[in-house]
């Protein structure tokens, strides 16, 4: 099968995308249906559409009518003509059953691990979650828990947390993240590498990072 890429960049200038974010290699989006039955019906014609595209996305069906759709192209690890053209038929198909989106809401996660020999304990993190080894990247083989990659230090870091979270977010709605997560108390540990993230710390001083695709 022939792929043709697609940058995060040239996605976010076609049409007919208005409910799909990019979130670093895939899209995502979040329907919101009238019922839980017609959000059944969306999840159906997905898989239908799906099955006609020979293109394939994960799709999560949650109470009350919420279905949160992620399509990749895993032959090439990231976005392609495919994916585009699948989402335009289930943004359709989701209009038609009345189902609406909100873009800013669409978000991923990530667990990182600081380690001096991440070969050393990459097989624990595997055992006790129960995730399979993709390359030296952990992943839930149910598809459901967050991703687990592993940051090589040169140094011991005894000052600061070894575990942090990476919250993956649309690009226009990571400043407005960033200054919630400052207003509830937050404190900014480092700006240097945004757009492609934000370090942040709670009061005791654990980390999360507000990630997007950009400059990247």
């Amino acid at each position: 099968m022939d792929y043709t890429n697609v940058t995060p960049e040239e996605f976010g200038e076609l049409d007919g995308l208005e409910d799909w974010r990019v979130l670093l290699d895939a899209i995502h989006a979040t329907f919101t249906a009238p019922n839980y039955l017609r959000a059944a019906e969306l999840v159906r014609t997905i898989a239908e559409i799906a099955e006609e595209h020979v293109h394939h996305p994960d799709v999560e069906l949650r109470y009350p009518g919420l279905v949160h759709v992620v399509l990749t192209t895993h032959a090439t690890g990231g976005l392609t003509t495919h994916d585009v053209d699948v989402a335009r038929a289930i943004s359709a198909a989701a209009a038609s059953t009345d189902a609406t989106s909100d873009p800013s809401s669409t978000r991923a996660m990530e667990l990182g691990i600081d380690s001096m020999d991440a070969d050393r304990i990459r097989p624990f993190w595997a055992a006790v979650l129960g995730y399979a080894d993709h390359g030296g990247y952990l992943v839930d083989p149910m598809g459901v828990g967050p991703s687990v990659w592993f940051q090589q230090m040169t140094e011991p870091r005894t000052e600061r947390n070894r575990i942090h979270v990476d919250v993956i977010v649309p690009h226009d709605v990571a400043e407005r993240r960033v200054a919630d997560a400052l207003a509830a108390g937050g404190t900014l540990l480092t700006d240097e590498d945004a757009r492609s993230w934000w370090v942040l710390a709670d009061a005791d001083g654990n980390e999360a990072c507000i990630s997007t695709w950009q400059d990247r």
